[in-house]
């Protein structure tokens, strides 16, 4: 499994950026892929994923951020919208077959692109 981040980039309060993860064929159809960030001296934590044909989010980003898959090019984004500068960090896209309750928990994941960085600063 091979995943790629992209899409980071320096954005003012309140503006929007859209990140990408391509994830190599077939990754959808065997595992769960999450987007999760670390912050600076920070644990890595949960942001979002779609399990099941549903969307999760977690509560500091639910309804500014809008997770979806595209199954034709094995990518899935995350547009982030009224961005704050509490959401600045490492950005990673991961993969694994966690259940429901431990999606949250970057230790159900086995694999992880490299991150791109997200800084939203004035």
């Amino acid at each position: 499994v091979q995943l790629q981040a992209s899409g980071g980039g320096l954005v003012q309060p309140g503006g929007s950026l859209r990140l990408s993860c391509a994830a190599s064929e077939g990754t959808f159809s065997s595992y769960t892929v999450s987007w999760f960030r670390q912050a600076p001296e920070k644990e890595r934590e949960f942001v979002a994923t779609v399990a099941r044909g549903r969307t999760y989010y977690d509560d500091a980003v639910q309804g500014r951020f809008i997770i979806s898959r595209d199954n034709a090019k094995n990518t899935i984004n995350l547009q982030m919208n009224s961005l704050k500068p509490e959401d600045t960090a490492l950005y990673y896209c991961g993969a694994g077959r966690p259940i429901i309750s431990s999606m949250r928990n970057p230790e159900a994941y086995y694999y992880w692109g490299q991150g791109t960085q997200v800084t939203v600063s004035s």
